[in-house]
């Protein structure tokens, strides 16, 4: 289950933003990416879920070459990603914007109940929300509910874009406790997190990528 990149390289609008990026990510990691603005932390990210289109290189999951794969087929690959901006859909509650990934999937009712309730165990903030219109959130309830969107088709990784930016106090404790419990209730779930502020993801990952000017300068561990 594991995802090996291999010196990626990634142009837009005819600039390279991403330079020879080479990473594997494992089963079980919470790995923070951290960068200034415009580093390619989001590039990375849309990169390996298929958005934006390789120059060169190779995404091996399992061994399997899946960087020309349509995008579409991330998610059936266990891949859920909750992009900076949200994407909620307006016009659907809080569950049915969660659980949308997984009825276009055609996942089973029942599998969809049990994914759910696994979200709500490690998101309990998300419960007393399920029922409210998505036009009704503010931002910061709207990265929880994308957050959970992720996680109920990402089984096996989820990517998660600037998940602390704009967030109160309140709620990015909440969101790092969120985090934290993930490791514990999912152990064999990888997630990426990208940020600008390291301090913000202390406690929460046990390693982390350094990005600068499309590059990976540096990864540390950190201590489970």
């Amino acid at each position: 289950m594991t995802l090996k990149i291999e010196s990626m390289n990634v142009d837009l609008a005819g600039h390279a933003v991403l330079r020879d990026v080479s990473v594997a990510l494992e089963p079980g990691q919470t790995v923070a990416v951290v960068g200034r603005n415009g580093a390619g932390k989001t590039t990375l990210l849309r990169s390996i879920m298929g958005l934006a289109r390789l120059r060169a290189g190779r995404l091996l999951l399992d061994g399997e070459d899946i960087a020309r794969q349509p995008a579409a087929r991330r998610a059936a690959s266990g891949f859920g990603y909750a992009p900076e901006d949200r994407v909620i859909v307006p016009t659907l509650t809080v569950a049915q914007n969660i659980t949308l990934p997984c009825e276009v999937l055609r996942v089973p009712a029942g599998e969809i109940r049990q994914r759910l309730d696994g979200v709500l165990a490690s998101v309990p903030q998300l419960q007393a929300l399920l029922p409210r219109s998505g036009a009704a959130l503010s931002g910061g309830q709207g990265k929880i509910v994308a957050l959970a969107r992720a996680l109920m088709v990402g089984t096996r990784f989820v990517l998660l874009d600037e998940p602390f930016q704009g967030l109160a106090p309140a709620l990015a404790r909440q969101y790092g406790d969120s985090l934290r419990r993930l490791r514990a209730s999912h152990p064999r779930l990888c997630v990426i997190v990208t940020e600008s502020n390291a301090s913000l993801l202390e406690g929460v990952q046990n390693q982390t990528l350094h990005i600068e000017r499309g590059q990976i300068e540096l990864a540390s561990e950190v201590s489970k």
